[in-house]
């Protein structure tokens, strides 16, 4: 008899745990309570990558002139289109995935998934309805939901989410942004470029201040923030907001992750807004599933989800994926479909692992911040003697003929040996250039290594071989 694995959740980790459950010979049953693919497909990375698109066109086409095109009359945005083309893309995407599942003859049930006990599922079906599912292997991967503050809370007009901020009907006179991490600074330059005038809180010291971006691509990003008169404050937070006149009024005070803060810290500022966006991060969707104890899946104290590198719960047969892990792994698309296969794999008598130290980082703003690897800081933390070594993309032809010159690429190397420790690009196509320096790094790839392969010109991959030769000082034109 085929192993019976149930699965809960098919966004990016749970529906590519299945196809691979699939394909090693497994009965594979998924619950899915919306729509298959999940948030990245649903409610994050497409339809913010679709919005994003129109914007930097809208951009494109307002600076026209400068390529020798005559653009007459007016150039706007159009809501509705925009949302019919999102809404037309994740239809197709949904389709494929639904179409590859049942290719795979997995089973899809449309419900609420919870525990009924070892060994058994169910799922709460729109018309009332509990089908149960048995399993001999469980894979949960049920995800997150945007995080809000008591203060702050989601009523979708005035105060929204992520969800509610990507399907908006009109454009913004202004926003204020809360959250200057990936999400809060993608939909700033996108709002930006829309129409909108935005400006973002942010309670640590720098915009994307997380630990793998490297500090410099914080400055650059800033620094085009303000090209695009895009508002932006550092260690402060939002306290509260009070509706006058259609407006609201918005109090921000000092981050309460100061330590010694000064007179200037403690300041009160003020400011007057049409919408307030909450970019805070994410939650765990484990709360509103049944059974968890039922079946010994422990969870740490903000309710994620715990298990080692190959993806087993502290449940015998229980394995879990995705955002649901929560910060302690990396809560990214692309590394759910990775924790997908693995937790497949050993779901079937596998032995394979997680490796979380060479992962990508994708973010896109405008210019895009892509990373792999260590930053400068991380290096010399853990004892390397390390050399950083950074080219402008201004120097390159292919980024003066598409106008797109404003960033830079870093290599961190270690000296002496010269191997890649990490790679940090914000620029045009920077999401798509750290390709180069992921497989760099996963291959133990050194400096002379990208000097000595030969790129194609005029492209911006000539960004990875201009900043490769200036590590090894023998700069052509950095």
């Amino acid at each position: 008899m085929p192993v019976k694995i149930a699965i809960l959740g098919a966004g990016p980790g749970g529906y590519v745990a299945a196809v691979r459950a699939a394909q090693l010979g497994a009965d594979v049953t998924v619950i899915e309570e919306d729509n298959v693919g999940g948030t990245c497909l649903n409610w994050g990375c497409i339809p913010s990558k679709i919005m994003i698109t129109t914007a930097e066109l809208l951009e494109k086409i307002k600076k026209a002139d400068s390529f020798g095109i005559v653009v007459e009359g007016s150039v706007r945005p159009n809501m509705q289109r925009l949302m019919e083309r999102k809404n037309a893309v994740i239809q197709a995407q949904t389709k494929g995935i639904l179409d590859l599942l049942k290719h795979h003859k997995i089973s899809v049930l449309k419900g609420t998934g919870y525990l009924k006990g070892k060994g058994l599922a169910a799922a709460r079906l729109p018309e009332g309805e509990e089908k149960e599912v048995p399993w001999d292997k469980l894979i949960l991967a049920t995800g997150t939901k945007p995080f809000n503050l008591p203060s702050l809370s989601f009523d979708g007009d005035k105060v929204l989410s992520s969800n509610h901020a990507l399907s908006l009907q009109e454009v913004p006179e202004s926003i204020m942004i809360v959250g200057g991490g990936v999400i809060g600074c993608e939909f700033a330059f996108m709002l930006s470029a829309l129409g909108s005038k935005v400006t973002i809180v942010e309670a640590l010291p720098r915009m994307l201040p997380l630990a793998s971006v490297d500090e410099d691509c914080s400055k650059v990003l800033q620094r085009e923030m303000k090209k695009r008169k895009i508002n932006f404050i550092v260690n402060k937070t939002v306290e509260r907001f009070d509706e006058v006149n259609g407006k609201l009024h918005v109090t921000i005070g000092p981050s309460p992750f100061l330590e010694n803060p000064t007179e200037k810290d403690k300041k009160t500022l003020s400011e007057n807004v049409d919408k307030i966006l909450v970019c805070i991060g994410r939650k765990p969707n484990t709360t509103n599933i049944d059974g968890f104890d039922s079946v010994g899946v422990q969870l740490d104290g903000k309710g994620w989800v715990k298990t080692n590198e190959r993806m087993e719960t502290s449940a015998a047969d229980v394995y879990a994926i995705g955002d649901l892990l929560g910060p302690s792994k990396i809560m990214l698309a692309h590394v759910a479909s990775t924790e997908g296969l693995v937790a497949a794999e050993n779901a079937m008598a596998g032995r394979r692992s997680m490796d979380y130290t060479i992962v990508p980082g994708a973010i896109f703003t405008s210019p895009e911040v892509a990373n792999v690897g260590l930053t400068e800081v991380q290096a010399k933390t853990q004892g390397y003697e390390v050399r950083a070594d950074s080219v402008l993309f201004r120097t390159l032809g292919k980024a003066q003929v598409i106008g797109d010159i404003a960033g830079q690429a870093k290599i961190v190397s270690e000296i002496g040996s010269g191997k890649i420790l990490g790679v940090h690009i914000i620029g045009p196509h920077a999401t798509d250039l750290i390709a180069e320096g992921t497989l760099a790094i996963q291959t133990g790839a050194k400096v002379r290594d990208l000097a000595d392969t030969i790129h194609a010109h005029p492209t911006l991959a000539e960004i990875m071989l201009e900043t490769s030769l200036k590590a090894l000082d023998r700069s052509l034109h950095g």
